[in-house]
C-alpha cells in the first residue's frame, strides 16, 4: 500500500508540473483568425473589416514604433501607434503613464458626394481621461506579417463625448518597414 501512495504521488507530481508548464497562450496573446492582410473588430456590436488594400503594419523609426492603419468602404478607420515596441506581447492603452502613452483611435467619416466640403469625421480615442482602457497584444511576427487581438474603449472627445467599445479585435496584416 505504502508503495502504491508514492507511485501515486509521484504520478501526481509529474501531471501538475506538466499542466502548469505547458501554456497555449504567450505574453502575445493567441493568434486569431482574421482573414489575411485584414482587421475585424467588433465596434458598439456592430461588424467592422477592413480592406486588404488600406491596411497595413508599418514598424518605423529603426523598428521602436508600431504603426497600424486599417479602413474600410464605409470611412471607417482604425489606428494604433505602439511607442517602444519591442515584438510579441501585450502593449496597453493606459493614459496614466506619463511618457510613451501607446495610442489607439477609431474614425467614422460620413462623406457628402453632393456637397464634400460638407463631409463629417469623428474620432474615438484611447486612452482618455488618464485612464488604461484596454491593449493590443503582438502574437506573432514574421518578415512579412503582424498578427494579433485588442480590444479598448475609446472617447470621442472632440466631439459629443460618447464612448464606443471595441471587442474581439484582430489582426493579420502585412508588415512594412520604414526608417
Amino acid at each position: 500500500m505504502r508503495k502504491f501512495n508514492q507511485i501515486m504521488l509521484f504520478v501526481m507530481i509529474v501531471s501538475l508540473v506538466t499542466f502548469t508548464s505547458c501554456s497555449s497562450d504567450d505574453d502575445g496573446g493567441v493568434v486569431g483568425s482574421a482573414p489575411s492582410g485584414t482587421l475585424v473588430a467588433n465596434v458598439d456590436g456592430a461588424n467592422y473589416q477592413s480592406m486588404e488594400i488600406s491596411s497595413s503594419a508599418t514598424l518605423a523609426n529603426n523598428g521602436q514604433n508600431l504603426i497600424i492603419i486599417a479602413t474600410n468602404s464605409d470611412g471607417n478607420a482604425f489606428s494604433f501607434t505602439i511607442f517602444g515596441y519591442n515584438g510579441v506581447g501585450t502593449y496597453d492603452f493606459d493614459g496614466s503613464i506619463s511618457t510613451g502613452v501607446n495610442v489607439a483611435s477609431y474614425t467614422e467619416t460620413d462623406v457628402n458626394l453632393s456637397n464634400p466640403q460638407n463631409s463629417t469625421t469623428e474620432i474615438w480615442q484611447a486612452p482618455y481621461e488618464n485612464l488604461s482602457v484596454g491593449s493590443i497584444s503582438i502574437a506573432e511576427e514574421t518578415d512579412t506579417n503582424i498578427k494579433g487581438t485588442f480590444e479598448f474603449t475609446c472617447k470621442n472627445v472632440n466631439g459629443d463625448q460618447s464612448l464606443k467599445t471595441i471587442t474581439d479585435g484582430l489582426f493579420d496584416l502585412q508588415k512594412q518597414v520604414t526608417n
